[in-house]
């Protein structure tokens, strides 16, 4: 119900070929607008008058998920029950570009990259310790994020209708 509602807002904020992603609240739409922070405000308006809900909006265009993809990010890790991949999305590029999460003393959590033209901190997490990982990410980053698997970004970009 709650995609569904989604899809609704975005199709009357003029949105065409909406469609939602999983349970992760991703929609995946085209428009012929190419600004990002018009997209993101024009969006957060939208889902605050219509369903109430408040926070930010990151967007991607299918090219920055389609160069994130092709740039091998991950190398050879995998994700797996043990160990995630995951792919975290700020709304503004950081400074300086991050190398580590210091905060994490025991190697949980490592930051393998980062990807410069998606805004995208990528991570590898031990899911057997269960560190508190998004309140580090949010102490290191603040709370305009948001993270993915590598598996659900997979997903999202296969949602994408394909470029003519």
């Amino acid at each position: 119900m709650r995609n569904e509602k989604l899809r609704e807002v975005f199709e009357s904020l003029g949105f065409t070929g909406v469609t939602s992603v999983l349970s992760s609240g991703n929609i995946v739409f085209a428009t012929d607008s190419t600004d990002p922070k018009t997209l993101e405000d024009r969006i957060r308006s939208g889902l605050r008058d219509e369903l109430g809900i408040a926070g930010g909006t990151i967007v991607r265009s299918r090219a920055e998920l389609q160069d994130l993809m092709d740039t091998g990010s991950f190398g050879d890790l995998e994700h797996t029950r043990e160990t995630y991949l995951t792919v975290t999305f700020l709304k503004e590029p950081p400074d300086p570009v991050p190398e580590s999460l210091p905060e994490v003393a025991d190697s949980t959590v490592r930051i393998v990259g980062y990807d410069a033209a998606a805004r995208a901190v990528l991570t590898v997490s031990d899911n057997t310790a269960s560190p508190p990982f998004m309140t580090l990410l949010e102490r290191r980053f603040g709370t305009d994020i948001t993270t993915r698997t590598w598996l659900t970004v997979h997903r999202i970009l296969k949602r994408f209708p394909e470029q003519s």
